[in-house]
């Protein structure tokens, strides 16, 4: 596997379950190490791969590119971390943003080959979008429009933006990001339980990454989506306490916190509007 790694774990001895977070079309994986060092610091080793370079590939072959990644972790990872920290290669969870976000949900949908030496005991999609209109669905095509469709036997969380569907006035390649009918709703419409849905209502498409974000590639990301006004520090701590909740809820059975957000989700750094949990 020749894709650079972005990792973040605990500092504390200890073995950690792993969340591997698979990056947004165009994006790069080091825009997310705010949200990863969040999530790290719950106790969890937290792995951002880089699925492709400078030009995108199309969508069979970002999704192979993500099941190289995980097929490469098991005999792999353990060698990049710290001495005194181990990956629990028994409790994985998958997780993605964007279009990202779709591609976690193939992977789990099982449209690549994925080694059966390391299965996923979790599914998060953070703003998945399965393409950018219904006309430019890149394939495979995960969304059926039917209602509790998905093939999923594992728990599934979906965090969604109220800003992506809007777009940003103020410049010449502003956007949709998150199109209605092809975001975090249908994909939450079409998971069976036990699901839960999350929207952080006053952020956009791409609040969950770090502040500027470097480059020509961040300098685009600011311009084409709308953004939220509030601190973004904000919404990664939204983001990055939801998945570790979800995760520790059904990695461990630890579901006070889980429950302490869905039953009050003014708890949360940014405001979530609406909350959804549906039981198995």
């Amino acid at each position: 596997m020749a894709s650079p790694l972005l990792i973040a774990t605990p500092t504390v001895n200890g073995t950690y379950p792993i969340i591997l977070l698979l990056h947004g079309f165009y994006l790069r994986n080091y825009f997310y190490k705010g949200l990863l060092q969040h999530i790290a610091s719950h106790g969890f080793i937290a792995v951002a791969p880089q699925l492709y370079g400078l030009l995108p590939p199309t969508g069979p072959c970002e999704i192979e590119s993500a099941a190289d990644v995980v097929n490469w972790l098991p005999g792999n990872l353990p060698s990049l971390l710290p001495e005194n920290v181990a990956a629990d290669l028994t409790k994985v969870a998958l997780s993605g943003h964007s279009r990202g976000g779709k591609i976690a949900f193939a992977l789990a949908l099982g449209h690549a080959k994925v080694s059966l030496s390391l299965e996923f005991s979790v599914l998060i999609g953070i703003d998945p979008v399965e393409g950018s209109n219904q006309c430019c669905r890149p394939y495979p095509h995960i969304l059926t429009y039917a209602p509790r469709s998905f093939d999923l036997n594992i728990p599934v969380a979906v965090i969604g933006t109220g800003l992506g569907p809007e777009t940003k006035s103020d410049c010449i390649i502003s956007k949709s990001c998150a199109p209605e009918g092809l975001n975090h709703k249908e994909f939450f419409n079409e998971c069976k339980p036990p699901c839960a849905h999350f929207v952080a209502k006053d952020y956009g498409h791409m609040d969950m990454l770090d502040d500027d974000p470097p480059g020509v590639v961040g300098a685009v990301t600011g311009c084409m989506c709308k953004n939220g006004s509030g601190p973004r520090d904000l919404m990664r701590k939204s983001v990055g306490g939801i998945v570790v909740a979800f995760v520790k809820a059904y990695l461990y059975g630890e579901d006070g916190d889980l429950l302490a957000i869905v039953g009050d989700p003014a708890l949360s750094p940014a405001k979530l509007e609406p909350v959804e949990f549906i039981k198995a």
